[in-house]
């Protein structure tokens, strides 16, 4: 089934009505139209519907990609292609507006096909440094941080990027050479300046990392990390206003309270622990 061909396609409401019957089991993805369904629920991808947005466009993705694996690879490995090529940054020179919410669903979207390569292994090792080039290209120029959204629901990017990178780093044809790489873009998320991450975003950069250390990143490229950090804060108070200087600080501070709640305890992680807390002293 090819994705990218001319279908009439479905308006939000006629697109939600027939998801809601997916979900209620009174119809059957096998008995739909399922290039025109795709097609659909990638346009509406972002739609400032919570529900079809979240629970029916994403829950059904979430469905058929990571609980039934009911989609092809050939699809999936398209479907990957739209993602990176033109959802993933659509709308990212507009600074704060509704297309973070095309955005940051087209991440979650990238995580459940990366969960299913992880599981069936169908993309090649070029197609997972291309991801892992665009993603984080991605990560770093994404300003738009806003967690819960009030009226439209959650946009939550940082969150969202996470929970790819997760499944990506988690996939052996990645070079762990990447690994300082990624855990860099991870940490320069964190030095967010204009949003307080209040919604949890600071647990959920913790797993990729984490994800990383089981998997052989090296300890001391955290600790170098976490030495840096105070300083860092220093030359950004000489370069920003109060309030500004406040976020940032804050991000940071529930940033490594969290390493610290996490490698409490560990002896494998003693060490990183140590300099957990000698860098939560200095901040």
């Amino acid at each position: 089934m090819r994705m990218l061909k001319n279908k009439t396609l479905l308006k939000e409401n006629d697109l939600k009505g027939i998801l809601r019957e997916l979900n209620s089991g009174d119809r059957s993805w096998q008995q739909e139209d399922q290039t025109q369904l795709i097609q659909s629920m990638m346009i509406h991808i972002g739609s400032l519907d919570s529900e079809l947005r979240d629970n029916l466009i994403y829950g059904s993705f979430y469905e058929l990609i990571r609980e039934k694996n009911l989609l092809e690879h050939s699809l999936l490995t398209e479907l990957l292609e739209e993602c990176l090529n033109n959802l993933l940054c659509k709308g990212i020179e507009e600074g704060e507006s509704d297309l973070v919410f095309t955005r940051t669903f087209t991440s979650l979207l990238i995580a459940l096909i990366l969960f299913r390569d992880n599981a069936d292994d169908f993309l090649s090792q070029q197609k997972i440094a291309d991801c892992k080039d665009k993603v984080l290209a991605y990560l770093a120029v994404e300003k738009d941080a806003r967690g819960y959204v009030p009226e439209k629901g959650w946009a939550h990017s940082v969150a969202h990027m996470a929970d790819a990178i997760d499944e990506l780093v988690k996939n052996p044809k990645l070079d762990k050479a990447f690994y300082s790489q990624i855990v860099n873009a991870l940490w320069n998320a964190i030095l967010q300046e204009n949003y307080a991450f209040i919604h949890n975003e600071d647990e959920r950069i913790l797993v990729p990392i984490f994800t990383m250390l089981e998997k052989g990143l090296e300890e001391h490229e955290i600790i170098k990390l976490l030495q840096q950090l105070p300083a860092t804060l220093k030359v950004k108070k000489e370069q920003l206003d109060v309030q500004h200087h406040r976020i940032l600080v804050f991000n940071c501070k529930s940033f490594v309270k969290s390493f610290y709640i996490i490698t409490n305890g560990k002896p494998k992680f003693a060490a990183l622990h140590k300099s957990i807390e000698t860098c939560l002293d200095e901040l």
